[in-house]
């Protein structure tokens, strides 16, 4: 076996001339079609049309041309089927023994803002799906390439023994299978989406490798860092990272986490998160004062932590940022005196990534857990709420400073996992309760954490109190106020408990649930 015809048709044609140039000056004949032909014809390279090939012109602007059978005959024979030799030659028809296909450019076109539904349409690709399938069908005999990195490796096989080995042509094979999935999981998504039926009876989707990681969770575990298609430029895979190590698995959960909690703050913000949680929360007239609101919140739990900040980070921050150890730190950017101070740190890792603002966070979308056997999708939690939303239930209303840290609270309270508690003051946390079994383990550790600070400061808890005891225990702290959404059976014995110690309490009618 050998590579003797080519049929090359690609919408992007970065390296494409010089490979067909080379394929020519090894005998390989080149067919191709519209204006790849043209571009190959323009540069010197022979070139057979595909018209002269089918006998048949390209019609409708180009949307039927290579669907015809003396294309995909070439294909799909199986040539050591001797019924199958025998209808290609008394019909005259030829092998194609390399298939060099690219894609329309359907997620370019759709990620445009002002892109309308039938130019989507129109950039739904047919006929190249079509030659990669029946190419890759049939790996055992053809050559098919759908990727501008492989042609190197296959000119310099074909320079070698004049074909491919059965042993690229499957791994060919299985990247064009997985190319074409991808490429029809966009287009399922897009038009799910366009229809009304995000959560349809098939939910496909698809993602790109940025890297593979070391290990996952732990040193026994492979993984791999995915971003599907289009993603926003204000989430963790758009990031640019500036300096430091690769990122590792659990790097990128706890980033994540940082991430999504200050994208709830217009104001300057800055998360310290450890395991997912966060350590400490702090918002100030500047990102300077909201690290230090964030470091004091805990200033143990943040040593090996990952730090977001959605304003840039000056020189000042940053020689805060350098007297401890941290993983990463991440921003919308770094001054040129920041990031001089900060890369004196071998391994820290710095993140650039895009505008952080409460606006964008609130922006609604899909999230995608996996289980053993299957997954389960909902939509990402974007509620919010302001002073208006609120309904104050007890005999006191919170005062104006105390309904500020309450809505702080409440932005942070969001993101812990449940159950959850978390104690504000000043614009700051000063205990937070993670992860617990019951809601009073959640407020007993936040209580403890926050010592001293615990009295004047208010509490968030992230689902309704099934009874007083809670209130109870807060009362005792000297917590003042408290948010929560409401809906037990027994809410009236938490507002009794309240009432009884003097403290604002305010309901929301909303639950935030973190597993």
């Amino acid at each position: 076996m050998s590579i003797k015809r080519a049929l090359v048709s690609v919408s992007d044609k970065q390296g494409i001339v010089d490979f067909c140039r080379e394929l020519s000056a090894l005998g390989v004949e080149i067919i191709s079609t519209g204006g790849t032909s043209t571009l190959l014809a323009k540069e010197g390279v022979p070139v057979i049309g595909i018209s002269d090939v089918t006998g048949f012109p390209e019609i409708m602007d180009g949307r039927v041309k290579t669907l015809h059978p003396a294309v995909h005959s070439g294909l799909l024979a199986v040539r050591d089927n001797e019924e199958h030799t025998r209808q290609m030659t008394e019909l005259g028809l030829g092998y194609i023994d390399l298939v060099v296909v690219n894609l329309y450019p359907f997620a370019e076109t759709i990620a445009k803002p002002d892109v309308s539904y039938e130019e989507a349409i129109e950039n739904i690709d047919i006929g190249g799906p079509t030659m990669l399938r029946s190419a890759a069908k049939n790996h055992a005999f053809v050559s098919v390439v759908v990727d501008a990195a492989d042609y190197e490796s296959v000119l310099e096989e074909v320079r070698a023994g004049g074909d491919t080995t059965l042993e690229t042509r499957k791994r060919l094979a299985a990247k064009v299978f997985r190319h074409t999935a991808a490429y029809d999981a966009l287009i399922a998504d897009y038009l799910a989406n366009v229809t009304g039926e995000p959560l349809p009876e098939r939910y496909t989707v698809t993602y790109e490798k940025i890297q593979d990681l070391r290990y996952g969770e732990n040193p026994h575990q492979k993984a791999a860092f995915y971003r599907k298609p289009l993603a926003a430029q204000d989430t963790l895979t758009a990031a640019e990272q500036l300096h430091g190590k690769e990122l590792s698995y659990n790097n990128i959960n706890d980033a994540n986490a940082a991430l999504q909690i200050v994208k709830e703050f217009e104001e300057p913000a800055v998360v310290a998160v450890k395991h997912m949680n966060p350590c400490g929360v702090g918002v100030g007239t500047s990102v300077y004062e909201a690290y230090q609101k964030a470091y004091n919140a805990d200033p143990t739990s943040i040593f090996g932590g990952i730090v977001a900040a959605n304003r840039i980070i000056d020189a000042d921050t940053a020689n805060l940022l350098k007297d401890i150890f941290l993983e990463i730190i991440l921003a919308p950017g770094f001054t040129e005196e920041a990031l001089e101070i900060l890369t004196k740190k071998k391994n820290i890792r710095l993140l650039k990534i895009g505008n952080l603002s409460a606006a964008a966070a609130r922006k609604s979308s899909f999230v995608v857990t996996s289980i053993e056997g299957g997954m389960v999708v909902q939509e990402s939690d974007v509620h919010s709420v302001n002073a208006d939303d609120l309904q104050v239930v007890t005999d006191r209303k919170p005062t104006e400073e105390e309904l500020k840290q309450l809505l702080f609270g409440w932005k942070v309270v969001k993101h812990v996992k449940s159950n959850a508690i978390v104690l504000a003051a000043d614009d700051m946390t000063v205990g937070v309760g993670a992860g617990q079994m019951n809601r009073v383990g959640a407020a007993k550790i936040a209580i403890e954490q926050a010592a001293d600070k615990a009295k004047g400061a208010v509490l968030a808890s992230d689902a309704f109190f099934p009874m007083g005891d809670t209130l109870e225990m807060a009362a005792k702290a000297g917590i003042t106020a408290v948010i929560q959404p409401g809906g037990s059976i027994k809410d009236e014995e938490s507002i009794k408990v309240a009432n009884e110690y003097g403290i604002a309490m305010v309901f929301t009618g909303v639950r935030h649930f973190k597993h």
